[in-house]
């Protein structure tokens, strides 16, 4: 459990500071963000494509998993959090890269 999670149990009572508490956890999301793009604005041409096509495979995926299982809710599966999509889409990034770098050598 996050911090700000533990907090908003015992903590702030307004919205306004349910809500900033909540969102706290994204300050550092959006640092490795800012580092993510930096790194690839740093990369030649080629690995530049392979994280392109790596990207483009993890988006893909993640939509058509994620879609499909939302078909399998409805079937019965149980419900799944949001935050399983990232974590998904962060494994699909790395096999595209796997096969980015064994299609290019």
């Amino acid at each position: 459990m996050f911090f700000s999670q533990k907090l908003l149990q015992t903590g702030p009572h307004s919205d306004t500071g349910q809500i900033l508490l909540s969102l706290a956890p994204m300050l550092p999301a959006i640092f490795i963000c800012g580092v993510i793009i930096r790194t690839i604005r740093h990369l030649d041409e080629m690995q530049r494509k392979l994280q392109f096509e790596a990207l483009a495979f993890a988006f893909a995926g993640t939509a058509l998993l994620t879609f499909g299982y939302g078909f399998l809710e409805g079937a019965g599966l149980p419900t799944l959090s949001m935050f399983v999509v990232w974590p998904l889409m962060a494994a699909l990034w790395v096999i595209g890269t796997v096969i980015g770098r064994l299609r290019y050598g």
